[in-house]
């Protein structure tokens, strides 16, 4: 399999394809392509011409998956569902709305909020919209620990599809300086800390590639 990927540092997707990826414990060939430059006009009407341009795009021989909840999906029937998904139906219930949840709105965190690993930055006054999305996640995360995260210290318990998606929610937390609370806090130290997340890290802080319109977000 080959997993075609954008800027570690900045391209949220791409790293949870790629955190799918890892969790499905299959072997797959890694592509970097850095966003906005010429490598990547060219990778559009290449490797990427079937997802219209956009990462992560999958390729397993002729078999082609974009976006990072497909991707996940794909490599779940693959290797078994209860790899990435919580066993008991009540907990796998809420997991999946939760990841359906987070692919699919949140449109103001992300957009005063992009993800940038290595920057530090306290967020001045941000949107009610935001804020909202803020609430909404920790309220989640909240329910998600007190109701099915008694067997370690993700939000499902083990290391999930929640986790993998909610990461780069963490990500940025992490880099904006986002007060939260306790539970939070050692949640998103443990999501930071797991080996992947760590590999990702070193790998988005040593990239020489910068894109300004995500350096000057405040």
């Amino acid at each position: 399999m080959k997993l075609i990927i954008g800027n570690k540092n900045y391209s949220s997707w791409s790293l949870r394809g790629w955190l799918a990826a890892k969790q499905s414990g299959l072997h797959f060939e890694e592509i970097t392509v850095p966003m906005k430059g010429e490598e990547w006009e060219r990778a559009k009407h290449d490797e990427m011409q079937p997802s219209s341009g956009k990462v992560p795009i999958l390729w397993d021989g002729e078999t082609v998956i974009w976006d990072s909840l497909a991707i996940m999906e794909y490599l779940a029937d693959k290797v078994g569902r209860d790899r990435f998904w919580p066993k008991e139906d009540t907990a796998r219930g809420m997991a999946r709305a939760m990841v359906a949840e987070m692919h699919s709105s949140y449109l103001s965190l992300r957009r005063e909020m992009p993800m940038n690993i290595r920057r530090r930055a306290q967020l001045g006054d941000v949107t009610d919209e935001t804020r909202h999305d803020i609430v909404r996640i920790l309220g989640l995360w909240a329910e998600a620990r007190a109701r099915h995260g008694k067997g370690g210290p993700f939000l499902f318990g083990t290391f999930g599809a929640a986790d993998i998606f909610y990461a780069p929610v963490v990500s940025r937390f992490i880099t904006y300086g986002i007060g939260v609370p306790g539970f939070a806090q050692s949640y998103m130290q443990a999501v930071w800390e797991h080996d992947w997340m760590r590999n990702w890290i070193e790998a988005a802080e040593n990239e020489q590639w910068v894109i300004e319109q995500y350096e000057t977000v405040m």
